[in-house]
């Protein structure tokens, strides 16, 4: 029998859903003047390779200290250094990361003449290829869920025998120094790449760091947040990030408040993948397009969603959170399109009528958001 071994699939990816979300994978464009052949994909530390200068080797360790965890791959595509003030050309980067699957993209020594074209780049994988990417880059309002903001002016970091480096980093020769925002998306990278599920990067420290410029007040941290951005606060006694949003600023039917943070959108992209993919795999060109065969599929995706409920990455609090249905809407419309007269057939009939090689499901996933504003009322 075939069909239903989609659903064990479904079911088996919801129960390594938090584990697999802990391990992504932060994509690295650098430029070097040492020819290499791309890609150069790193496991750990120990890969990265011994000739890289020693501003990109940083940066590769900077995406592995990840956050609560390390990031499960690091993969970085070489480009030829370019010359004081040109804009570099991430063409063939760019062609290569297209065919690959990746989480979180840096690009450290990007100009800030060629920042939103990096941005415009990326949005377009997501809106229009469907790749669930995301890039961090320095001072970019780019108002999309596939950009993160970096804007922290001046990162300063402690000595490399100062702070506790986890994650199997060694500190490197290069701290006790100051960071711009584009030095230090790698390292927010790592970290997205690294959060699982059932958290977010808000207030995640950065042991490595010991202030953060400009000190901001609650007021302007309050703007920046609001106005899209990602940044480190210094409590007086560390640093960390302030709130884990994205560049999002313009909210609309489609793309609610939930569409600014970071942890909500990785919970998005996790269930789209999930869901694209097997069925891309099982189901696609396998079976007759038949209301039953709809049917098992229908209940193959909702048994993905029941399993990430129990798993606690969606919200069961109302019933008509997480179901998965036929589209009406969208099948009454393709109809009309084949000129059927749908007028004269009620909803059953529409949900049974012939769609030629097409499938119409609709879905309406709840994402649990994590802990992040505590209102706590003492009584005296």
């Amino acid at each position: 029998m075939g069909l239903p071994r989609i659903d064990i699939q479904f079911k088996t990816l919801a129960a390594t859903a938090i584990k697999r979300s802990e391990r992504g994978t932060v994509a690295l464009i650098l430029e070097d003047d040492t020819s290499y052949s791309n890609p150069i994909e790193m496991d750990g530390i120990n890969d990265i390779p011994k000739d890289l200068s020693d501003t990109n080797k940083e940066q590769i360790q900077l995406a592995f200290m990840g956050g609560v965890k390390s990031p499960r791959k690091v993969i970085a595509y070489i480009i030829p250094e370019n010359a004081e003030g040109a804009s570099a050309d991430y063409t063939e980067a760019q062609n290569y990361l297209e065919t690959i699957i990746w989480d979180y993209l840096a690009v450290p020594q990007i100009k800030s003449s060629d920042v939103m074209a990096m941005a415009t780049w990326v949005k377009g994988l997501r809106d229009n290829k469907n790749m669930e990417v995301k890039a961090v880059l320095p001072n970019c309002k780019a108002d999309h869920e596939a950009v993160i903001n970096c804007t922290a002016q001046k990162i300063i970091t402690a000595a490399a025998d100062t702070y506790d480096s986890g994650s199997g980093y060694d500190g490197g020769s290069k701290y006790g120094k100051e960071y711009t925002a584009a030095d230090y998306c790698s390292r927010i990278a790592g970290i997205a790449a690294g959060c699982p599920l059932t958290m977010s990067i808000t207030f995640q420290v950065l042991s490595e760091v010991t202030d953060v410029l400009p000190h901001m007040t609650v007021e302007e941290c309050d703007e920046a947040i609001d106005n899209g951005e990602l940044i480190l606060i210094n409590d007086g006694e560390k640093v960390k990030i302030a709130r884990g949003v994205n560049s999002l600023t313009t909210i609309s039917a489609d793309k609610g408040e939930d569409w600014q943070k970071i942890a909500i959108v990785d919970k998005m992209d996790l269930w789209k993948r999930d869901v694209t993919r097997t069925i891309a795999d099982n189901y696609i060109g396998k079976y007759n397009n038949t209301y039953a065969n709809k049917r098992l599929l229908i209940a193959a995706v909702q048994a993905y969603n029941d399993s990430l409920t129990a798993e606690g990455v969606l919200d069961d609090s109302l019933p008509e959170y997480n179901n998965v249905t036929i589209d009406i809407e969208a099948q009454r419309l393709f109809l009309e399109s084949m000129g059927v007269k749908v007028d004269d057939m009620d909803e059953q009939q529409i949900k049974e009528a012939n769609t030629k090689s097409s499938v119409f499901i609709t879905s309406n996933p709840k994402y649990l958001d994590a802990m992040e504003d505590m209102k706590i009322s003492v009584a005296m």
